[in-house]
């Protein structure tokens, strides 16, 4: 199963509370929004990507937990990024500086911002095509660093702020790089 795109502009344009609550009140979904307003409804994933994209949140996790200098998020995280769009990556980091400087509303809702760091794990049912799309989309916005995950063909494309595509073939490892210092993702785990 793919997701699915719907055009609701000629319809309906959601506001950004609208959004919020048609998410809230289908927990059940994944939703995201293109910049262009697109709905983007994603089908949940299946047991295999899900446990390694846990495996991906858990070391992500211990160390943002070890390290205090950000806050770590799941797949089930909103980002409202600087182009309109409404994104959840399937792992992301934010510093604790950019974190504190939200109110406590702005805490609770879908983030007013661009992650620092963003991976996406490429699932069975998601188009390469629109993997990178998306990635250059985080890098735009402000993402220092982004790595898209293909266990597939187990390549990791590493994107950066100024810096052209790198793409790895079946690195053991990823590092943080000055973005996320000392974080070193195993990703042994994760193929």
């Amino acid at each position: 199963m793919t997701a699915l795109t719907v055009n609701l502009n000629p319809v309906i344009e959601l506001t950004d509370e609208q959004f919020f609550q048609l998410c809230q009140a289908n927990r059940d979904l994944r939703f995201e929004r293109t910049a262009k307003g697109e709905l983007i409804i994603m089908p949940p994933a299946g047991g295999e990507t899900s446990n390694r994209n846990g495996r991906l949140n858990q070391q992500l996790f211990n160390w943002a937990d070890a390290d205090g200098t950000g806050i770590a998020f799941d797949s089930s995280g909103g980002f409202k990024l600087p182009n309109g769009a409404d994104r959840s990556p399937d792992a992301s980091w934010v510093t604790l500086e950019r974190w504190n400087a939200l109110t406590q509303e702005q805490q609770t809702r879908f983030l007013p911002l661009c992650p620092d760091f963003v991976v996406e794990l490429l699932s069975p049912s998601d188009s390469l095509k629109v993997a990178q799309e998306k990635m250059r989309e985080y890098r735009d916005n402000g993402a220092r660093l982004g790595w898209l995950i293909n266990r597939k063909s187990r390549q990791v494309e590493i994107y950066r702020q100024g810096k052209e595509l790198e793409v790895l073939e079946s690195p053991a490892s990823l590092s943080g790089e000055d973005v996320l210092p000392g974080f070193i993702l195993n990703l042994g785990e994760i193929w």
